[in-house]
């Protein structure tokens, strides 16, 4: 059954080849840091913009949310096997629990640490799409930080789209 559904995503990723001068793309996927995102675009010829983003919240401390927009440009667009190289620019942020200082917090009766983990990347970035099939994977290099407080300049992300 999950062959089966992998084989017509494969179809209708193939189908989608850019064919025509402006074309539209929807999608899903995830990054290192947003665990769902949904991805939309628009290309003409071999220029395009990306947008991708969602969010979740479980509680007061417990969510996150991101967004990034790419301006990118495609290289053999007109094949099942392309890439696209660009600028993004992104904002991700993320509140979880940490039982670990909760509980020193409830031992010594007062708040001497945050009841829970946070990360924050606001940057621009550049930017490398691979595609196949409507397969892709995504990698983006950190080029200035503008704010936050993530340690890491390499981020990934990887999904699906479709082109009509």
């Amino acid at each position: 059954m999950i062959k089966n559904f992998i084989f017509v995503l494969s179809l209708l990723g193939g189908i989608s080849f850019a064919q025509k001068a402006t074309t539209i793309e929807v999608g899903f996927g995830s990054r290192s840091f947003a665990p769902l995102v949904i991805v939309g675009g628009i290309h003409y010829k071999s220029v395009g913009v990306k947008l991708q983003g969602f969010g979740l919240k479980k509680g007061a401390n417990h969510f996150w949310i991101a967004a990034r927009g790419s301006f990118l440009y495609r290289f053999f667009r007109e094949l099942p096997f392309n890439f696209e190289t660009g600028v993004g620019l992104g904002y991700e942020y993320g509140r979880a629990p940490n039982g670990l200082h909760q509980a020193i917090n409830h031992s010594n009766g007062k708040r001497f640490l945050y009841p829970y983990n946070l990360n924050e990347l606001l940057d621009l970035s550049i930017e490398l799409w691979t595609h196949l099939y409507g397969f892709y994977t995504q990698i983006s290099v950190t080029a200035y930080k503008i704010q936050g407080n993530r340690k890491e300049n390499t981020h990934w992300g990887a999904g699906y789209t479709i082109e009509f």
